[in-house]
């Protein structure tokens, strides 16, 4: 018997649908994030836009307190560079800067001494350790932050016994400097402080939270007559807007590296998710041990049991191992027809020559259809397996 099948291989690689099939979950995951991130800006994009800006009408700005001071006669000026404020500060002009610890070291060294002797008065907002050391000698802010927003002024500032409780809270200090006034305290330590030049009318300003200064809270408590008796001592307001895109925060003793412009406590966050992430890998991942034996609970024919398999060899387009189970089963059964043993069924250099003289047939064609390459499509195995019964059926045949 003479049998000759032409069996091209198969493809191992996973076609496009089943790698769309495995990853569209992980894709919606990403388009809901995106979604969801998108969402986030937009809605918060109107309420942060401009925030303490006095050119801004949002919430967070503080076009109301501007407009307020030029109604009494002060002019407000917005700089955006540190030559810009230095180069304002005068005996006639309050110099607010609206978040010094933007600035580099360098920086805040150079206004310090650029407005320590100009008879002005300077105003800090929300200055924290990284800028107060430099900007207010002699000042500490505590690393802890005061719990309450609205609290009274509990001291001898006519400024402060004017206005009354206001909305202050924040970053709370402590000083060395004994004629500093210490007002609004929260748990002892002052969130608004006020420290005088050592000669002349100037002094400095702390304020430990910017609320005073904002659109939607300007009309509650007395914020109002706070920001305006503070702002409004003088009658030129210059309002310092701290850039990246000033050049001084680019020279080379005051260069930031990446690092430096993210936010305080992105280490720890990192580190928190990769440990998340970790556990989440141990608690999915499959613990493969040693195969157990068990005794089946209900006796299941054996062609269920080969229908089942064939499903999913069938699911998994595993052609291959089809291929294989069907040519290893029918070499099994052919080496005791033809006289080889059972151990050598699936050697061809016993198997084949055996066969051939059984069935003085062609031994290549045999070779290619009992250990041939596995078949490149559905049809290609069915014709394998009609071909292997054939075969199976010739052997046997008296």
């Amino acid at each position: 018997m003479t049998t000759e099948v032409t069996l091209p291989s198969t493809s191992a690689s996973p076609t496009a649908r089943q790698v769309w099939a495995r990853a569209r979950g992980i894709a919606l995951a990403l388009m809901l994030l995106i979604a969801a991130a998108v969402a986030i800006a937009v809605v918060r994009s109107d309420t942060l836009h401009g925030e303490l800006d006095p050119r801004s009408a949002d919430p967070y700005g503080s076009r109301a307190v501007a407009e307020l001071l030029a109604d009494r006669g002060v002019d407000t000026r917005v700089v955006t560079t540190l030559a810009g404020a230095t180069a304002a500060a005068g005996p006639d002009t309050t110099l607010l800067v609206a978040v010094p610890d933007l600035l580099t070291g360098p920086q805040q060294s150079r206004l310090h001494s650029g407005v320590a002797g100009s008879g002005g008065r300077t105003v800090l907002v929300s200055a924290g350790s990284a800028s107060v050391e430099r900007l207010a000698p002699g000042v500490t802010a505590d690393p802890a932050t005061s719990f309450d927003s609205t609290l009274s002024p509990d001291c001898d500032l006519p400024a402060a016994r004017r206005a009354g409780t206001a909305d202050l809270g924040g970053i709370r200090y402590t000083t060395t400097h004994l004629t500093a006034d210490e007002c609004y305290p929260s748990e002892r330590l002052a969130t608004l402080l006020r420290i005088p030049a050592p000669s002349g009318d100037g002094d400095t300003v702390l304020l430990g939270a910017p609320d005073i200064l904002l659109n939607d809270r300007l009309d509650e408590h007395g914020n109002a007559s706070l920001a305006l008796q503070l702002l409004g001592s003088r009658p030129h307001l210059v309002w310092y807007l701290p850039s990246l895109a000033d050049a001084s925060a680019t020279s080379e003793e005051g260069a930031r590296d990446f690092f430096d412009l993210l936010p305080s406590g992105w280490l720890w966050g990192t580190l928190q998710l990769f440990i998340a992430a970790a556990l989440a890998a141990l608690w999915r991942a499959r613990r493969l041990g040693p195969l157990v034996p068990e005794k089946l609970p209900v006796a299941i024919r054996a062609s269920e049991t080969v229908e089942g398999r064939a499903r999913l060899y069938r699911k998994a387009n595993a052609r291959d191992r089809a291929a294989t189970a069907l040519r290893s089963a029918t070499r099994t059964r052919l080496a005791p027809l033809v006289g080889i043993p059972a151990t050598q069924a699936q050697a061809p250099e016993a198997l084949l020559p055996a066969l051939s003289a059984h069935l003085r047939g062609d031994g290549q064609s045999l070779h290619a259809l009992l250990f041939g390459p596995p078949p490149g499509d559905d049809a290609a195995l069915i014709q394998l397996a009609d071909h292997l019964d054939a075969l199976e059926r010739e052997v046997r045949r008296p």
